[in-house]
């Protein structure tokens, strides 16, 4: 359980470190958002409780082909804000964008190989 927690926690700064940041400058909030610490930590969880490369292999290659599909809510956000679209509405555009593209991926991607 203590593990459980830990992770959480670590999980959380991460997200409050991007928050603040941002605050003072969007662009490093950005930067640091950008990287790929969420993959990272899961990788490192997933290793540690596994130490199965095979799932691994598995669980990163899925996470390359998933990040593709995520892209365009990145332009679709900021587009819908310049246009005074409310951030809300424009968030929801883009979660909705994002959960269209994720069914497209897995319903596609088998056709081509991929193990999603």
């Amino acid at each position: 359980m203590l593990y459980l927690v830990l992770k959480a926690a670590i999980s959380g700064v991460i997200i409050a470190i991007v928050s603040e940041t941002a605050k003072r400058s969007p662009g490093a909030g950005a930067l640091i958002a950008s990287l790929p610490l969420v993959s990272i930590l899961g990788m490192i969880w997933l290793w540690r409780d596994t130490r199965d490369p095979v799932r691994m292999e598995s669980h990163v290659g899925a996470t390359f082909w998933y990040v593709l599909p995520s892209l365009p809510m990145f332009l679709l956000i900021p587009a819908l804000l310049k246009r005074g679209v409310p951030f809300w509405a424009a968030l929801a555009a883009g979660c909705v964008l994002t959960i269209a593209l994720y069914l497209g991926m897995t319903a596609i991607g088998p056709r081509f190989g991929l193990r999603l």
